[in-house]
């Protein structure tokens, strides 16, 4: 019996480890390792949880944008936007307090109970515009383009605040060196170009 237990705690620190330190529990389950395994590595402060159903061998140092990372592996069809995006590319001075998720209309919301998220609903077409997938450890999130994020944040200004999205665009167009015309991309796509044109033209005067 002790050594069933054993190997099967030798195996779901190996699983871990591969995985870069944060699995699902379903997934460390679907993998063989029992649930009374599970129990006993918290009991013994092996593995930690972060968020329901998500767990951290404590070995392993936790990523950068840690709380980012949670919400892409609860829901990995959904990506990061708006404010928790302005912040991952360096381009606001705001601190983000949820995580910000864009999610296809028509779709059934993920259920995150930590950490705090704001979902927000885009159509199939603008969703898809302007999405880049990022290494984040060992962890893939699919992040809104530095652009988009702005011009998204021009969408919603009404919901996060106008200021906000200057403050963005003033910003991208300072650190990226970006053009005009790929803010202009996703603005006709978001129909907010007329909103942005006012200020791309002051900036780029």
């Amino acid at each position: 019996m002790v050594t069933i237990v054993q190997n099967q705690r030798e195996r779901a620190i190996a699983l871990f480890r591969e995985r870069g330190g944060i699995m699902r529990t379903r997934e460390v389950l679907k993998a063989g390792i029992y649930q009374r395994t599970l129990y006993l590595m918290r009991q013994e402060g092996v593995i930690e949880p972060l968020a329901r159903g998500v767990n951290h061998l404590v070995e392993i140092p936790l990523p950068p944008h840690v709380d980012l990372v949670i919400a892409a592996l609860i829901a990995p069809k959904s990506t990061i936007c708006l404010i928790s995006a302005l912040d991952f590319h360096g381009i606001t001075t705001q601190i983000p307090h949820f995580v910000y998720l864009a999610v296809p209309k028509g779709t059934k919301a993920p259920k995150i109970r930590y950490p705090n998220v704001r979902i927000f609903t885009y159509s199939l077409k603008d969703l898809a515009a302007g999405i880049t997938e990022h290494t984040v450890g060992n962890f893939k999130i699919r992040v809104s383009s530095p652009e988009k994020t702005v011009v998204d944040c021009f969408k919603y200004r009404n919901k996060i605040g106008l200021d906000v999205a200057i403050e963005a665009l003033k910003l991208c167009v300072e650190r990226t060196k970006t053009s005009p015309a790929k803010f202009l991309k996703y603005a006709r796509i978001a129909k907010v170009n007329k909103i942005i044109s006012p200020y791309l033209e002051t900036l780029y005067a």
